[in-house]
């Protein structure tokens, strides 16, 4: 009768943390495909959002873009009892030694933060880019309406906003349009510096870049399946970490990858219906995101975009070619793939700021042993823990057990056949960014 007991305990607190929260299907629900559609015309109708073009106009130019992005910013948090504190964020770029800055100009960046309750100074971020280029980069006046690449993140960056802003986290949320993203990520490198001075304890980065087309220049037309790029391991890292890898693993295993994997998790668990494709890379080949700055400075980042481009849209002067039409224009978008992929993000920011922190050292232990043993340090916050482990060559965590010590011996799991990882676990249920483990115990 009282192993019937203890066990029926056992699997009473597993089950409760195994069940999803009624609050992110509501936010789900809550994303307009309306109001992307709305926000995505009115950012093409600035004519151009080159970095370089016009600042003074209200109608026209970077400038008359990034005051409107800012006005609704601050609408939202009208609407929130002024729960989110917006101002522009910016840096000088000068012309000398910059191939691609035409002119000196201010990058202005619009931030938005909607301040945590609990844990103030962590922040998950989600980030669009304001700008936008026709075919020359350095073209600021010819029209470049930029409606996917990136008015859809940028939409889709307010829209989280508006549904987010109606609740309360305990992690703090920021909401950033981001500049000079066609000519060098200088708007990214410009406040993940910041952010660093400022002392910012980052959760991690959603880089948004181009989140609503559906029909690939391949010939694909896909609703469902979308792409998150993170680099392996931390571009910071010392020698010393990158020589304990060839001894331990983890060379898939870096922040950024595991803040994929949540972004995955989260999906498959609220959102089934959607395809994510883990893409074992910082970025598409060759080229890259906003993500970049924060991850050269030791920060999570990872880019949510579609799955399928079509190139024929993307930094093109609008005209029409051999029958092809070219130009990023605002009939090619898919309003409601726009606004799966803002879900996406709204429901991976929410689980990360309802959680508490990760635990920030994880040790493992087992060698020539016939078991694995964890040990971490204790999580403030954290009602329990969950331990993870997976096969080496599976890319998602595949096994797990929760617990409420903050050390525990998985008997019979070898640990030279598996990865492992340990995630802290909030009385509400939701999960930190898992940690792998990052020093050895006997």
């Amino acid at each position: 009768m009282k192993k019937l007991l203890i066990f029926s305990l056992l699997f009473t607190i597993t089950f409760s943390f195994a069940q999803t929260d009624q609050k992110i299907y509501d936010i789900i629900n809550a994303v307009s495909a309306d109001r992307i559609k709305a926000d995505i015309k009115t950012l093409t109708e600035f004519g151009t959002r080159n970095t370089f073009s016009d600042t003074i106009s209200n109608t026209r130019g970077i400038g008359a873009a990034r005051r409107w992005i800012k006005s609704e910013f601050e609408s939202i948090s009208k609407d929130c009892n002024n729960c989110i504190n917006t101002f522009y964020q910016k840096d000088l770029v000068t012309e000398k030694g910059n191939r691609r800055v035409p002119h000196d100009a201010w990058i202005v960046n619009v931030v938005a933060v909607q301040k945590g309750t609990k844990y103030p100074n962590r922040y998950i971020i989600m980030s669009g880019d304001i700008d936008s280029r026709a075919s020359n980069d350095s073209d600021f006046t010819t029209d470049a309406p930029g409606a996917n690449d990136n008015a859809s993140g940028m939409a889709g960056t307010i829209e989280a906003a508006r549904v987010l802003s109606k609740h309360k986290f305990e992690n703090s949320i920021i909401y950033v349009g981001l500049s000079g993203e066609e000519q060098g990520l200088f708007g990214g490198a410009g406040l993940a510096k910041y952010a660093k001075d400022k002392g910012w304890d980052i959760i991690g980065v959603l880089n948004n870049d181009m989140i609503g087309n559906i029909t690939g220049v391949d010939g694909v037309i896909d609703n469902r399946a979308f792409r998150i790029f993170s680099e392996p391991v931390p571009a910071n890292e010392t020698a010393r970490q990158r020589n304990s890898r060839r001894f331990y693993g983890g060379e898939v295993d870096g922040i950024s990858r595991q803040l994929a994997r949540y972004t995955h998790k989260m999906t498959k668990t609220y959102m089934p219906e959607m395809n994510p494709m883990m893409i074992y890379r910082l970025d598409r080949f060759g080229r890259g995101g906003h993500h970049r700055p924060f991850n050269d400075l030791g920060f999570a980042g990872i880019r949510i975009m579609e799955a399928h481009e079509n190139y024929t849209q993307q930094h093109q002067d609008i005209r029409v070619e051999n029958g092809i039409k070219y130009g990023d224009t605002f009939e090619h978008v898919n309003f409601e793939y726009a606004k799966k992929l803002t879900a996406v993000n709204a429901i991976t920011m929410a689980g990360l700021a309802s959680a508490p922190p990760s635990p920030k050292s994880v040790g493992i232990g087992g060698i020539v042993q016939p078991s694995a043993k964890l040990k971490w340090d204790k999580v403030e916050g954290a009602k329990g823990y969950k331990i993870y482990w997976r096969d080496t060559t599976s890319p998602t965590w595949d096994h797990s057990r929760y617990i409420e010590s903050t050390e525990f011996t998985l008997d019979g799991i070898v640990i030279d056949n598996f990865f492992f990882g340990v995630a802290a676990v909030g009385g509400n249920g939701h999960e930190s960014v898992i940690v792998f483990p990052n020093k050895i115990i006997r």
